[in-house]
């Protein structure tokens, strides 16, 4: 088989398009900035929190789960999520590394 465009880029420039692309969606926003500000396990408020459907939210968690971004646990019937610390900082490692690169100084006579 031939070569898949994820191959042309680097481990990191695919793990950061990943997971911009969970950002990308504004309930998965609202879904993790809940989390950050409870900085606690959470399971059944997010219906009530952001007024969207059981299944809408879990299959929002879903994508975040998948990469990684939160953490989950069963207790019961249910699961209860919250941000996972490593992963996190992780990502916050691949933005900065990617915002660092501007230099304002080098940029002050672009187009």
């Amino acid at each position: 088989m031939g070569i898949t465009k994820t191959d042309l880029f680097t481990k990191e420039q695919n793990e950061l398009a990943l997971i911009a692309k969970a950002f990308a969606h504004p309930a998965r926003i609202a879904i993790i900035q809940h989390l950050l500000r409870t900085n606690a396990c959470i399971n059944g408020e997010l219906v009530q929190e952001l007024g969207l459907a059981q299944a809408t939210i879990s299959q929002h968690l879903r994508e975040l789960k998948n990469l990684n971004i939160i953490q989950g646990t069963i207790e019961g019937v249910s699961m209860s999520y919250c941000i996972n610390p490593s992963k996190w900082l992780s990502i916050k490692e691949l933005f900065n590394e990617l915002f660092d690169q501007y230099n304002m100084e080098d940029k002050q006579n672009c187009c």
